[in-house]
């Protein structure tokens, strides 16, 4: 347990440096409130077609009497728009994080220069075109992992009773993990840490990563709520990379970034240094 409020003090230790670094927030808002704006335009045209993409795909219930053939593609189009929404969900930080791959690596690099003991961030030596390839590959492997997990919990979300209470809490988890690893991906790309490198270090912190993601999860679930915690995901991810990593990191508050000396922040089971 101690692990999964170390994640959640990541995620809130985030909040907190974009909200002293009102210009870093600033730009971070502009990648997702585009993302937005493109998901709204395609949910909204879900709907209001949705139900003509249904009756086009479903040609053999033409013949169907009343009510059988409206129940049945009712049905269609609300799981139709249902699995949209859920996609939505899941690819949502993957595409911000696309779009916006410059605003936040230099958000990113920002944290880490002002939380690092020696005043310095890592830096891949990739030029952009490279970078946005890598993440692209990368956050195109994650959401198959994501849809083979989504399929199999809807799936079982047909099961009486488990179907209604314990699969959306698993499904919360898992999100979290997804939106974890994407997260994450930022600080850990510019480190050179491949994929598969960055699923078994976070898989080796499970509790950590479900501290960090599975409230982002939640709250991301609101309207409009991940356009406005972005920035702040992406800046309490690089904090968290820094743990994993096992790198020394310092206090991120307004000394620090004056150049203060750092006062180290306690990991789980430590005596306040960080892990070696």
């Amino acid at each position: 347990m101690r692990d999964f409020g170390a994640g959640f003090h990541y995620l809130v230790q985030g909040q907190r440096w974009v909200a002293k670094h009102g210009r870093q927030y600033g730009f971070g808002l502009l990648p997702g409130l585009i993302t937005l704006v493109l998901y709204a335009a395609a949910l909204t045209a879900l709907a209001l077609w949705g139900e003509d993409f249904t009756t086009w795909a479903t040609p053999f219930a033409d013949d169907w009497g009343s009510p059988w053939q409206g129940l049945f593609r009712g049905f269609l189009t609300v799981v139709l728009f249902a699995l949209a929404l859920a996609l939505s969900v899941l690819t949502f930080t993957a595409v911000t994080l696309l779009v916006g791959q410059p605003f936040y690596e230099s958000l990113s690099e920002r944290v880490d220069r002002d939380v690092s003991p020696d005043g310095t961030a890592p830096e891949s030596g990739l030029p952009l075109w490279r970078e946005l390839w890598i993440s692209g590959r990368d956050s195109l492997r994650i959401l198959l992992r994501a849809l083979v997990w989504g399929i199999l919990l809807f799936a079982l979300g047909f099961v009486p009773v488990v179907g209604q209470t314990v699969v959306p809490v698993v499904g919360f988890f898992v999100t979290g993990f997804f939106l974890t690893e994407e997260l994450t991906g930022v600080a850990l790309q510019r480190r050179r840490v491949e994929l598969r490198a960055r699923l078994a270090l976070l898989r080796s912190r499970r509790t950590l990563v479900w501290g960090f993601g599975t409230p982002l999860a939640v709250a991301f679930v609101v309207p409009f709520v991940a356009v406005f915690l972005m920035p702040g995901a992406v800046a309490g991810a690089t904090l968290m990379a820094r743990d994993l990593l096992g790198e020394r990191t310092g206090e991120p508050d307004e000394e620090s970034a004056a150049g203060h000396t750092h006062a180290g922040i306690p990991h789980p089971g430590d005596d306040g240094a960080a892990p070696a």
